[in-house]
């Protein structure tokens, strides 16, 4: 359940999305957004749901989902403060593509359907990030498919390592490593194949797990284990 708040004008500020607005357009926004909360494991937006606005992360993280009648899930990605939302319907008029679920208690604006639309015909600003961010999402969908068709388990889950992986103390490192169900559901694969690769990862020193950490030993892991073969 989301609780609404009194939306405070120097948050629109702060959001890069409306970063080029004016404080005459930022005014007329108000009229247009929301500033809501959302607690930990609900859904923000359901695939299927008609779409009727776009929401801006301030705080938290989501991941983004598409499941079956059976329930089985493919998580498509992970949003975090300052990334955007239901964009897709609104630009083709279509029902929502796919589900948001917080996975921490986040704060969001939510933006009306004719607030973007209205965002987007008057600052050219706007309309390119909205292309851009889309633009990734090919992207990723692109690399995505690349790795189903062209690119094994062990590969997949290698790539998959690099992409979440920082830079800390000179250390290439995933502070916060996703359960292995959770790795299966991003790569199209099982559970225990996943458990199986991260395990031999760990053996042949390519890796090293620290809690809830994985640091990265060899950054060139992709070329590692393809050489191995």
């Amino acid at each position: 359940m989301a609780i609404q708040f009194r939306l405070n004008p120097m948050v629109l500020k702060t959001v890069p999305l409306f970063a080029a607005f004016s404080d005459q357009q930022i005014a007329t926004l108000l009229n247009y957004v929301q500033h809501r909360s959302f607690p930990r494991n609900v859904y923000v937006i359901q695939a299927g749901d008609e779409t009727d606005s776009l929401y801006v992360m301030l705080s938290g993280k989501v991941k983004v989902v598409i499941s079956d009648e059976q329930g089985r899930e493919v998580i498509l990605g992970f949003l975090g403060a300052q990334d955007f939302f239901g964009e897709m319907g609104i630009l083709d008029d279509q029902p929502r593509s796919a589900s948001v679920y917080t996975l921490e208690p986040c704060e969001m604006l939510r933006l009306s359907k004719a607030g973007f639309v209205s965002c987007i015909k008057e600052n050219v600003d706007v309309a390119m990030l909205v292309i851009r961010n889309l633009v990734r999402r090919l992207r990723d969908a692109d690399r995505q498919i690349e790795n189903l068709a062209l690119v094994d388990v062990s590969g997949r889950v290698a790539r998959l390592l690099i992409e979440m992986a920082q830079e800390v103390d000179g250390k290439l490192v995933v502070p916060r490593m996703p359960a292995k169900q959770e790795i299966a559901r991003m790569i199209g694969a099982s559970r225990e194949m996943v458990s199986r690769v991260v395990k031999e990862l760990e053996v042949r020193g390519l890796i090293r797990a620290e809690r809830r950490s994985v640091v990265i030993l060899d950054r060139n892991i992709s070329r590692s284990l393809r050489a191995a073969k």
